[in-house]
């Protein structure tokens, strides 16, 4: 069983859990502009870098998502989704506020089919029902060259390993 921290108590990571060296699971989620489908995963020809957060409302989820916002304005030809399970009204009022436009913002909120395809729902904690914080990079054919779940939730994952596996 794959569990992370919420605030120094383990929880349960609930799904298939992928790893390295696996096929990314293809999902549709939907676009916090336009309520359109954006699908993650799958051989799309193009790296993807997938930020997996709880939900952008919270200080930690939207200084990753900025910080992201930032640091993947910088590299070509990557495909890169933040996943939450905020309502895409929500997380699109999230982006125009914060002028974030480097990236995709989309949201599992309908089936959880991504978190339970990628294995980063949250179980039984104060928090069940949301995502993990996690990073997923996937290369052209398909195929994950890189995870990070964070260890503790309330805390930003790595940037720089992040990046460096999609460049």
């Amino acid at each position: 069983m794959a569990t992370t921290k919420f605030k120094g108590t383990d929880v349960e990571l609930l799904g298939n859990e992928v790893k390295v060296g696996d096929k990314a699971p293809e999902v549709t989620v939907v676009n916090s502009d336009g309520l359109g489908d954006v699908v993650v995963g799958g051989a799309q020809g193009v790296k993807q870098l997938i930020i997996v957060v709880p939900s952008l409302d919270t200080a930690v989820c939207a200084a990753e998502t900025r910080n992201f916002n930032t640091k993947v304005a910088k590299l070509n030809g990557v495909k890169t989704t933040v996943v939450s399970m905020d309502l895409p009204f929500a997380s699109g009022r999230f982006c125009a506020a914060e002028g974030i436009d480097n990236l995709t913002v989309a949201s599992d909120f309908r089936n959880k089919e991504f978190a339970k395809a990628y294995g980063v729902l949250l179980g039984g904690s104060v928090l069940a029902g949301v995502t993990c914080r996690a990073i997923f990079a996937v290369d052209a054919k398909g195929i994950v060259t890189y995870k990070e779940i964070v260890p503790e939730i309330t805390e930003e994952p790595n940037y720089d390993a992040a990046i460096a596996a999609v460049k």
